[in-house]
């Protein structure tokens, strides 16, 4: 088993992490490239929501390319980052249609904190060269975490063709499964765009008698 986050808790049992990363980081260690995010932020996504706390999964696709903006969970930024990464300003603005306001910055820990995994399909992408770590075995991971928390009802959110792949990896029934475009500026007039993902699982959530998110406010989650 290589050496892990102590913070990685009770994922820390999945096979990937005995089977797959060793070679993943292998890989990693013969990069030339600029890889993001910072190697202590790699799982900061898990680190940040166990399995137990999941009530939402948001999937995305890759950390973002720009040096500075990614920190491990899926469409956040660091808090100084301006303007924002485009598919996270098209998420506020489909949130300011759906709940009349959004985040004052890109930082998305807070709903971390309140059991939303921001989780990307794969954990590193070389500096300015998205999806340049598409194929290097993050994907098994992927479909272990969606695995793993198929056990309970919970709600998922697939934005785009490729977290759509992975769909086959929620099992069981009373799942809350909403798909739709990505929210890129290449595609989110395809359905991104009015699809109110944000109301959706609060109504889902408060319908089973659990707290909804707040999607909004740091200050107030």
């Amino acid at each position: 088993m290589p050496d892990l986050p102590p913070t990685l808790g009770a994922w820390s049992d999945l096979p990937f992490f005995a089977r797959d990363l060793p070679a993943i980081r292998d890989r990693l260690a013969a990069e030339t490239r600029v890889i993001l995010p910072p190697d202590h932020q790699r799982f900061a996504a898990l680190e940040a929501a166990q399995p137990d706390a999941v009530r939402a999964v948001i999937l995305g696709q890759d950390p973002y390319p720009t040096p500075g903006h990614a920190h491990g969970l899926a469409f956040s930024a660091e808090p100084d980052v301006r303007p924002l990464p485009r598919s996270l300003g098209n998420i506020y603005r489909e949130m300011q249609d759906d709940l009349g306001a959004a985040p004052p910055n890109g930082d998305l820990r807070f709903w971390a904190r309140q059991g939303v995994l921001l989780l990307n399909t794969a954990l590193s992408v070389p500096a300015g060269e998205a999806g340049g770590h598409a194929k290097l075995g993050w994907d098994r991971l992927t479909r272990q975490v969606l695995q793993r928390l198929s056990d309970r009802p919970r709600a998922f959110v697939l934005w785009g063709g490729h977290a759509q792949k992975f769909r086959d990896a929620i099992t069981g029934d009373d799942h809350l499964i909403l798909a739709s475009a990505h929210p890129s500026p290449l595609s989110a007039r395809r359905g991104f765009f009015g699809s109110r993902p944000f109301s959706s699982v609060n109504k889902w959530l408060t319908a089973r008698g659990e707290k909804d998110i707040n999607w909004t406010d740091p200050d107030g989650a």
